[in-house]
């Protein structure tokens, strides 16, 4: 008791904590109040708490509660790992010389690990990261801009070195400024973070390139300053420039340093005019040529032309004026900066080449190249060598170490194609050995008689020759014909055999297409020739496409037949009978009715289904009579009663009450009895016959005229269709005289003779209960086994009810959709009244307004009309009295679980009714025991529960 007590003290807790989940009285409320509660962001232990005690309770409410509680478990363990992460990435940063692989490995790395990249703090290292990375690129990409640079501001001195002094000196602040601003960028690259982090190669380069640069300067500006000084005094020294030296000299009156050195040459003949214009025009076409080159960055093609021109100046440079001799000179110049150039760019592809070349080999363990990749690679290599020094000046230390890698590379290689070749060799025995085998087998197997197992065996070579492994081109040529010579002989007995199989089928396909073409269909035959054809199929095989080619003729004629035939069958299927057509427009107005949610129409049209599917003809408004119709009779109470009416499907239970069903007349058939032909009356209109002891419905002019014409035509012995089956007559019969076969119209009997039985079955005159004979007994009429009252045991087998005539698969169909969707309507509209009614009676409370009570009908069967009066007179009074001990009784009656907080005051009072044996049970005094929570006061909580207990209880 202490357990349960302190279970009970934490389960109203829980319910507390959680704004009423546990006492809540359906899986809806709990699972929103579950979501309420979530949603002010409760501890963990508290949810782990209700979670432990919810889930034997409400599966769908814990569930919210286990997605919380494992959404706060991934969330601590993502927390860890991008902890983990983080701090590697602090230590990534804080790193002085950041290597660019670990920056990339780190967030592919993560993200295997499965780390929040997308959460702080690893989105905001991801992107430090990213920055970095991207500066020391772009500080990589800014250092060897800066060395090409260095190398053509040294290209401006060297040209300007091949000019005047005065154009050197005009140029020289430029040149000043641009390499003070060269410095002061290499001074930026230097002193940039991301400095340490560059590859060790870069910053050599610079300081190269910036002790070269300033070497060329220095010497440049200290040159020209003496030129300057020289030609402002003559007795001053001349620069150690040539071009320059000469200028000056030729300023003083002096010769040139060349023609002072040179002896003194005698005066040449004078030139022939034509031959001086023919060495003009010669140079001339040269230098175009050159200049054509250089100007479109041809290297190898402006060093052809230089050469040409070179060679053209040899044979009439003395021949030319010095205005063509100063273009070609210029030219000259422009060409040797482009080789220059050239031989820079070319020796950078190089430096590639040799780069790739030496990583062949060297790649991380686990991805080393195939002897086949290397194969390739090398050839790529080597062809783009090529090109790189067709397009300049060959570099002997870089092709050597080109060679070298490449030589190594080629090891490799090497021992491929040495174990290519051996196991080349060694497929060509394999496949040798396979070839002598098929002949061999071939000779012992020429006469098999299992094809299945000889098909199979050539299956199986043909799978060990197809991998028999590679062998070169000119190998498989000359082993292939020799492996078709023996296949092709292992083959033949096979090929034989399909061939005489082949003609077989074909006549097997005649045969099918003739079966097909006959009228009527041989199923033996049928079935004969598909044994044969299995027989056949499996004893020779044949390609699997050729098989089912020849299997989709042979069946083509047989399946056509068959869906003929079926389409017939379909054809006379479809043809509607007027009493398949009678269910139908039943079914739709059924339909009709359940559309309109009205309970009488559905029970209105459910009857005159249910009248149509037993064989009665619908009511149809008649044409007006010409004649009187005939009478049809009502039998209620005897089989003669003066009073006639007409009786339509479905008026019986209305009239006579529930008891009441529509029976058939005694002796009465499926079919109408047979008809005389009719005679004329005084107006010259046929009458129609009607049998003693049959129900004949009104004829019309129009009816009668029909049979009048039918009478004629049979007396002129012409065929003509057969009328229409008079609809079977209905009347309507209280329970208890409905029995088929009853006798109610037959008089007693004579007495017995001695020693007959008098007991229920004697007929009248029996015992005072006598009920007279049953459906088929002995003392009926007829004496067949099975018959209507004959047979030994027809006394004991009762009648079965006549269910009408056969339908058709589409009127089934919709009468039996029709009365599902009629059932499920009615339920449907049962169970809103009862709530409706549950509703009212609810706010009548709350009110205390009587008149609102609603009527003993609209409360069910239930309620008698006493309860409801007691009821009323409750709630006009005001309220008075407890309900607590009356709910709990409810509660009982109907079987409804109670509120935690009255579980206690339940069980007591199930122990008091125990001693109480003689009071009645709650389930007996329900009525009362509502009467009573009427009768108190109302409020939210009693009428919740009065409510669930009603609910159960006014369904009962």
């Amino acid at each position: 008791m202490t357990s349960t007590s302190s279970k009970h003290h934490d389960l109203q807790s829980l319910d507390t904590l959680t704004g009423g989940a546990f006492t809540a009285p359906t899986s809806g409320e709990r699972a929103q109040r579950i979501r309420e509660w979530l949603a002010a962001s409760p501890s963990p232990d508290q949810m782990q708490e209700v979670f432990k005690e919810l889930s034997g309770r409400d599966k769908g409410a814990a569930r919210l509660l286990r997605e919380k509680l494992d959404e706060i478990k991934r969330a601590k363990g993502q927390e860890a790992i991008a902890a983990e992460w983080a701090q590697k990435a602090e230590a990534l940063l804080a790193q002085s010389k950041l290597n660019i692989a670990d920056a990339l490995a780190w967030q592919r790395d993560a993200a295997k690990a499965g780390a929040p990249l997308s959460r702080e703090p690893l989105a905001g290292f991801k992107v430090q990261l990213a920055e970095r990375v991207k500066g020391i690129e772009d500080l990589q990409h800014r250092a060897q801009v800066q060395r090409e640079a260095a190398v053509l501001l040294a290209q401006r001195f060297e040209v300007l070195s091949t000019k005047g002094w005065r154009d050197a000196q005009a140029a020289e602040e430029g040149l000043r400024a641009d390499v003070t601003h060269w410095q002061q960028q290499a001074t930026d690259l230097t002193a940039d973070a991301n400095w340490n982090s560059l590859d060790a190669r870069f910053a050599p380069q610079i300081e190269a390139s910036k002790s070269q640069l300033l070497v060329v300067s220095d010497a440049f500006h200290s040159a020209l300053a003496q030129a300057i000084a020289a030609a402002a005094d003559a007795a001053a020294p001349l620069p150690p420039v040539p071009v320059w030296a000469d200028e000056l000299r030729a300023a003083r009156g002096l010769p040139t340093e060349a023609a002072a050195a040179a002896p003194a040459k005698p005066a040449g003949p004078k030139v022939d005019p034509e031959k001086r214009a023919a060495a003009q025009a010669a140079v001339e076409a040269a230098l175009a040529k050159l200049e054509q080159e250089t100007a479109e960055g041809h290297g190898k093609a402006s060093a052809g032309a230089a050469a040409a021109l070179r060679a053209v100046l040899k044979d009439h440079g003395k021949q030319v004026d010095a205005a063509l001799e100063a273009r070609v000179h210029a030219a000259l110049v422009a060409a040797g900066e482009l080789e220059g150039w050239q031989r820079w760019s070319a020796d950078k592809v190089r430096e590639d080449l040799v780069a790739k070349a030496e990583g062949l080999l060297k790649r991380p363990e686990g991805q080393a190249l195939g002897g086949r990749k290397i194969q390739e690679s090398l050839r790529t290599l080597r062809e783009q060598w090529k090109q790189a020094d067709q397009g300049g000046v060959p570099n002997h230390a870089l092709w050597k170490r080109f060679d070298e890698a490449c030589n190594d590379a080629h090891k490799v290689v090497e021992a491929w194609l040495d174990k290519v070749r051996a196991d080349a060799a060694e497929h060509r025995a394999h496949r040798v050995a396979l070839i002598e085998e098929v002949k061999a087998w071939a000779e012992a197997h020429a006469s098999a008689s299992d094809l299945k197992a000889h098909n199979r065996a050539l299956h199986q070579f043909a799978d060990r020759w197809r991998d028999g492994g590679h062998v070169g081109e000119k190998v498989f040529a000359e082993l292939q014909p020799l492996w078709n010579e023996a296949f092709g002989a292992a083959r033949a007995p096979l090929e034989t055999a399909q061939a005489a199989s082949i003609e077989r089928r074909q006549a097997m396909i005649a045969e099918a297409a003739d079966l097909g073409a006959q009228p009527m269909l041989r199923i033996d035959a049928v079935k004969a020739l598909q044994q044969r054809w299995q027989a056949e199929a499996q004893g020779v095989p044949l390609d699997r496409r050729q098989e089912q080619k020849l299997w989709d003729a042979f069946r083509a004629p047989i399946d056509e037949a068959f869906n003929r035939k079926t389409a017939e069958r379909e054809k006379a299927s479809t043809a509607m009978s007027e009493h398949d057509r009678n269910v139908l427009e039943a079914s739709k107005a059924l339909d009709a009715a359940n559309a309109s949610g009205d309970v009488q129409k559905i029970r209105a049209a459910v009857a005159q289904l249910e009248a149509a599917l037993r064989g009665e003809a619908p009511v149809r408004p008649a044409p007006a009579p010409v004649s009187a119709p005939a009478p049809v009779t009502s039998e209620r109470d005897g089989p003669s009663v003066g009073a006639t009416e007409v009786v339509a499907p479905g008026q019986a239970a209305a009239e006579f009450g529930e008891g009441a069903s529509l029976q058939p007349m005694p002796g009465e058939t499926d079919a109408p009895p047979p008809m005389a032909a009719p005679e004329p009356d005084e107006a010259g209109q046929a009458a129609s016959p009607a049998p003693s002891g049959d129900l004949i419905a009104p004829v019309g002019s129009a009816d009668a005229s029909a049979l009048a014409d039918e009478g004629d035509n049979a007396a002129a012995a012409t065929p003509v269709a057969p009328p229409k089956a008079a609809p079977k007559p209905v009347v309507a019969a209280r329970r208890g005289d409905d029995r088929p076969g009853s006798r109610k119209a037959e008089p007693a009997g004579p007495a017995g003779r001695f020693g007959d039985r008098r007991d229920s079955r004697s007929g009248p005159g029996g015992r005072p209960n006598d009920r007279g004979p049953r459906a088929g007994g002995s003392g009926g009429p007829g004496g067949d086994r099975g018959a209507p009252g004959g047979g030994r045991f027809g006394d004991r087998a009762p009648r079965f009810e006549d269910r009408g005539p056969r339908l058709g698969d589409t009127a089934f169909r919709a009468q039996r959709e029709a009365l599902e969707r009629a059932d499920l309507a009615l339920r449907k509209l049962a169970a809103q009244a009862h709530g409706e009614a549950l509703t009212h009676l609810l706010g009548a409370w709350e009110k205390r307004d009587a008149a609102q009570l609603p009527s003993v009908q609209e409360l069910g069967r239930a309620v008698t009309p006493a309860v409801r009066t007691a009821w009323t007179q409750a709630v006009a009074k005001p309220p008075s009295g407890d309900a607590g001990e009356a709910l709990l009784r409810l509660e009982m009656a109907a079987e409804v679980p109670t509120p935690a907080d009255q579980i206690d005051a339940r069980r007591a009072l199930q122990l008091k009714l125990l001693t109480k044996r003689g009071d009645p049970a709650p389930a007996q005094t329900w009525g009362e025991d509502a009467g009573k929570v009427l009768a108190a006061a109302h409020d939210a909580a009693t009428a919740r529960r009065l409510q669930n207990a009603l609910k159960a209880l006014l369904r009962k």
